[in-house]
């Protein structure tokens, strides 16, 4: 089993950053690819990024690309989300998973909390 708790979220303006963590506890956590989605009020929810288990293959949606970058500990069993030049439309509830990996959500079987993230303009 695995438990993932998000951390970071809050309100910024357009332009500023924000680093988002996720503290995983389980055996698994080393072996698994890591995620982060969101979902926006109305909006399905989205992928934004993945790392693999040994974090030296990163993917990101293209709407972040250049902008967020997600980095992992195993030794700390975390994963980041570093989020730069945030606009209004990233607003939304950010989600870790961890799974086998890939851009669907269907694919992750295990999923935190959710932390919200709110960009004025």
């Amino acid at each position: 089993q695995v438990q993932l708790v998000e951390s970071g979220g809050g309100l910024v303006q357009a332009g500023d950053s924000l680093r988002l963590s996720c503290a995983v506890s389980g055996r698994t956590f080393s072996t698994n690819a890591m995620a982060w989605f969101r979902q926006a009020p109305g909006r399905q929810r989205e992928f934004v990024a993945v790392i693999s288990w040994g974090g030296g293959a990163k993917y990101y949606a293209d709407s972040v690309k250049g902008r967020f970058t997600v980095s992992r500990d195993n030794a700390k069993n975390t994963v980041d989300l570093q989020m730069n030049s945030l606009k209004p439309e990233d607003t939304a509830v950010y989600y870790c998973a961890a799974g086998p990996g890939g851009d669907s959500a269907q694919r992750y079987a295990f999923w935190g909390q959710g932390t919200q993230v709110t960009v004025s303009s």
